[in-house]
């Protein structure tokens, strides 16, 4: 294979693809969790959830891949198969189909999860002058934070 040579030396790319390696577990992992909620919630605000939910996994679906690319890009594999993004992941997989209100919660949980995963991820890539991973992160990091206070804003009374 051919030597990469894109400024950022191999020791900061394997530090940065780590970091991105969590994060893209983490996406994936809140993506199943969000796509299951979609097809099991129910209760008075099914309709309501249902497509909330739809809108979120389909974001999440469309954030997998730049994710996994820029991993790529900086010479290393993205994970593959659940067993590897198990390993990699904070958000913890329900045993059982939760009530819808705590669903809200776990996906509360599991977006704020996903912004601790991103925040992590800042050192190795600063480190490294990464912008183009920089920029990512700080996308997701909007993404994130605005969907956890829209999940915490359906829990008020």
């Amino acid at each position: 294979m051919m030597k990469i040579n894109i400024g950022i030396p191999e020791e900061e790319r394997s530090a940065i693809s780590e970091s991105l390696k969590k994060l893209l577990a983490d996406t994936y992992t809140l993506y199943q969790k969000t796509h299951s909620y979609h097809w099991n919630v129910t209760g008075p605000m099914f309709q309501t959830l249902h497509i909330l939910f739809m809108t979120q996994y389909t974001e999440l679906w469309n954030a997998i891949d730049p994710i996994a690319e820029r991993i790529r890009s900086l010479g290393y594999y993205a994970p593959m198969g659940g067993w590897e993004f198990a390993k990699y992941s904070s958000i913890a997989e329900d045993k059982e189909v939760p009530k819808a209100q705590d669903m809200i919660k776990h996906l509360v949980e599991g977006n704020e999860a996903v912004i601790r995963t991103a925040r992590a991820a800042y050192a190795p890539a600063e480190k490294g002058n990464d912008q183009a991973t920089l920029d990512l992160l700080t996308q997701r990091l909007d993404i994130h934070e605005k969907t956890a206070w829209m999940l915490r804003s359906l829990l008020e009374e």
